[in-house]
C-alpha cells in the first residue's frame, strides 16, 4: 500500500493518476475540527479565563490546521514579549533565580496573533482542489 500526499494534485503525471487509485481530497478543518485543533495545540498551556475558543475558531474560518498552529505558537510568545518590553524585567535577576515567567493567554494574545497570521489558503485554491476533485477524484 502507498499513501501519497501533495498540495499541488494538477501536478501529478497521467501515470501517477493511474497507479494512485484512490485519490481523496482532505477540506479545511470545519468549525469542529478549528476547536479540537485550538485544544490539541494549547495542552498543558496556561490560558486566562478571558480566552473564548468560539470566537477564535469564528475568526479563524479558512484557516488549515498549519495555520491555526502558526496561530497558538504566535499567541502564545506574546506573554513573555510583553515581559521584556515591561519596564520592570530584569535580564540580570532572571539569569540569576532561573524563575519561570508564568503569564496566562490572554484573548488579546491571540486577537494580536491573528493580525499576524494570515491564513494560507485562497479560495481560488481551494477552487482548484474542488474542481481537480471533480475530475479525478474517488467516488
Amino acid at each position: 500500500m502507498v499513501l501519497a500526499a501533495t498540495n499541488r494534485p494538477w501536478d501529478l503525471d497521467e501515470a501517477i493518476r493511474r497507479r494512485l487509485e484512490k485519490r481523496v481530497y482532505i477540506p479545511l478543518p470545519t468549525h469542529v475540527g478549528r476547536k479540537h485543533l485550538f485544544s490539541i495545540n494549547l495542552k498543558g498551556i496556561d490560558l486566562n479565563e478571558d480566552v473564548d475558543f468560539d470566537k477564535l475558531v469564528a475568526k479563524t474560518e479558512g484557516y488549515s490546521g498549519a495555520d491555526i498552529s502558526n496561530v497558538c505558537r504566535e499567541a502564545a510568545m506574546m506573554p513573555m514579549r510583553r515581559k521584556l518590553m515591561s519596564a520592570s524585567f530584569n535580564m540580570e535577576h532572571l539569569k540569576n533565580h532561573q524563575e519561570e515567567i508564568e503569564m496566562p493567554l490572554t484573548m488579546s494574545d491571540f486577537t494580536e496573533a491573528l493580525n499576524n497570521i494570515s491564513r494560507s489558503v485562497s479560495k481560488d485554491q481551494l477552487k482548484e482542489f474542488e474542481d481537480w476533485m471533480a475530475e479525478y477524484g474517488a467516488r
